[in-house]
């Protein structure tokens, strides 16, 4: 009776969805003309120092350009914080209203998660459905469509989805010229092939109409895909029921979807790339882990970040004939994403490339709820000194350290198994003590928490993907809709200050697991013998 109760519940569900998608698919406004124009003008000029606005309800403005002014100095930067946000974050008019609902779901979603990591602590969780097809493909579906109602409804964060319009259009006209024709792109060429596609899918008929929501899905369909990754993940290690919980709590987790479907950013999609990566190295298939990390580091310079972890099992194995593979294997991936760009350019265009990105944010933090944005840095110059050295100085010794850290970790675990814990210490030691972080750049934590939770067993990795989804989730909401200023307020401070407490928690489960085996179990008698499945 319980079964057929959950899937008459998911099915209503599902088509209460679906109708309100096609609704608001149906009554939508049309992605803001207000880019349009400005764009097209901005492209004629060849400028690279934008500022534009939008019409309808999303009418913030972003700029590039004047530094912003940081206890009264300029700050030397060519980027300028978006002072338009006000009280709204990078939303003005109507789509502020959706933060409040955005609020309230993830209250009361960050609640059952608390509260299932007690019941699954105490060994109180009962979840007896057995396996159903229909119901695990009813979970993916309303999570795309829960989406897909939400990217319609709210168009997204103005300054982002402009420069993701404006790029897409312009790959879509020439793409092999594309960097001589789009001075303003600061990202790699790997996501430039999906704007291309989604620029050529918006020329037909009257699709571009729907070009913010286009803009949105190669993300939404990352988020769907991560979470059946988690799900065949989990089906290795536990019970076909605890699989489907799990993935679920990727699923509608609020840090996911705000970034996908509210904001209309791309960080499911590089996540997405780094988890396949994660599980190919743990696979011991490290050719195909080189693509996929290569992908990662060509999508975002933040890929950068999590490449150690492939230089570590590769040291782990000591042979030179797998170490020749992933090398070929990287070098042949970058050689199909990059050529097709660099006709014509200079031949050191890449590492421009990179090196204007990574300059681009010279601050010891850039709205990252961090261990800089407790000490009050944010949108300080990272020149600035901090007792003996600068900020940036500092962050680069934490880079070092937190690299050295996981590194120990891996040799003394002897297990590719920990490669999802090496990956999460990467990212949250590099986010919470490295300068320049953006709100974002902590957004694969709570994907790696869950899924170094699936190999290692311990409870305390599962608090952690909680602790990270409700930081991840507070920072990025304060940024779109909190209007967040240069100095933080009492709730980012103190999430903040959460944020370094779980970082050094995190050495310290680390530490437990690899060097003394001590392991805060999850045993629940749900553990699956069928480790023959594969992704």
């Amino acid at each position: 009776m319980g079964k057929k109760v959950v899937k008459y519940s998911l099915a209503f569900v599902l088509v209460l969805l679906v109708i309100l998608s096609a609704y608001a698919l149906y009554h939508y406004s049309g992605s803001t003309e207000g880019f349009r124009g400005n764009f097209q003008h901005n492209f004629a000029q060849g400028s690279t120092n934008r500022s534009w606005g939008s019409g309808n309800t999303n009418q913030g403005v972003w700029q590039r350009g004047n530094p912003p002014q940081v206890n009264g100095q300029n700050s030397q930067s060519q980027w300028q914080m978006p002072r338009s946000r006000g009280n709204f974050g990078g939303f003005r008019g109507t789509s502020s209203r959706y933060g409040v609902y955005i609020m309230a779901y993830a209250a009361v979603v960050f609640l059952l998660f608390i509260l299932s990591y007690y019941a699954l602590k105490n060994k109180k969780f009962k979840l007896d459905l057995q396996s159903d097809k229909f119901i695990i493909a009813t979970l993916f579906l309303i999570g795309f469509f829960m989406r897909l109602y939400i990217a319609a409804t709210i168009e997204g964060y103005s300054g982002d989805i402009g420069l993701f319009r404006s790029w897409a259009q312009s790959a879509s006209q020439d793409i092999l010229n594309f960097y001589k024709n789009t001075p303003s792109c600061d990202y790699p060429p790997l996501y430039i092939y999906v704007l291309y596609l989604i620029g050529k899918i918006a020329s037909i008929g009257n699709l571009s109409h729907y070009y913010n929501v286009l803009l949105k899905l190669p993300s939404i369909l990352a988020d769907i895909a991560s979470s059946y990754i988690i799900y065949k993940i989990a089906n290795k290690h536990f019970a076909k029921s605890i699989s489907a919980f799990v993935s679920a709590l990727y699923i509608f987790n609020p840090a996911v979807f705000i970034n996908s479907s509210a904001w209309g950013q791309v960080d499911s999609f590089f996540t997405m790339l780094v988890i396949i990566a994660v599980y190919f190295l743990s696979e011991k298939k490290l050719w195909l882990s080189s693509v996929f990390f290569t992908a990662a580091v060509l999508m975002k310079p933040q890929g950068i970040i999590f490449a150690p972890v492939l230089f570590f099992e590769i040291v782990n194995e000591r042979s030179f004939k797998n170490l020749l593979k992933a090398f070929v294997a990287s070098l042949v991936t970058a050689v199909i994403v990059l050529v097709p760009f660099a006709i014509g350019q200079d031949p050191l265009w890449i590492f421009k490339l990179y090196e204007k990105t990574i300059s681009e944010y010279p601050y010891a933090s850039v709205n990252g709820f961090n261990f800089y944005g407790l000490l009050g840095a944010n949108y300080v110059n990272s020149g600035t000194k901090l007792l003996v050295f600068s900020y940036s100085t500092w962050g680069f010794i934490f880079i070092v350290l937190a690299t050295l850290f996981s590194w120990f970790i891996y040799i003394k675990g002897k297990n590719s198994d920990l490669a999802y814990l090496a990956a999460l210490l990467q990212i949250a030691l590099v986010f919470t003590f490295s300068t320049g972080m953006h709100e974002r750049y902590l957004f694969p934590a709570a994907a790696l928490a869950i899924l170094a939770f699936l190999y290692v067993k311990d409870m305390r990795l599962f608090g952690l993907f909680v602790g990270f989804s409700i930081t991840s989730f507070l920072n990025m909401y304060y940024v779109l809709f909190g209007g967040l200023r240069n100095s933080f307020g009492f709730v980012p401070m103190m999430v903040s200050l959460a944020n370094v407490v779980m970082a050094i928690y995190l050495v310290k489960v680390s530490y437990d697991v690899a060097v003394i085996n001590k392991i805060c179990a999850f045993d629940l008698g749900l553990e699956s013998h069928e480790i023959h499945t594969t992704i």
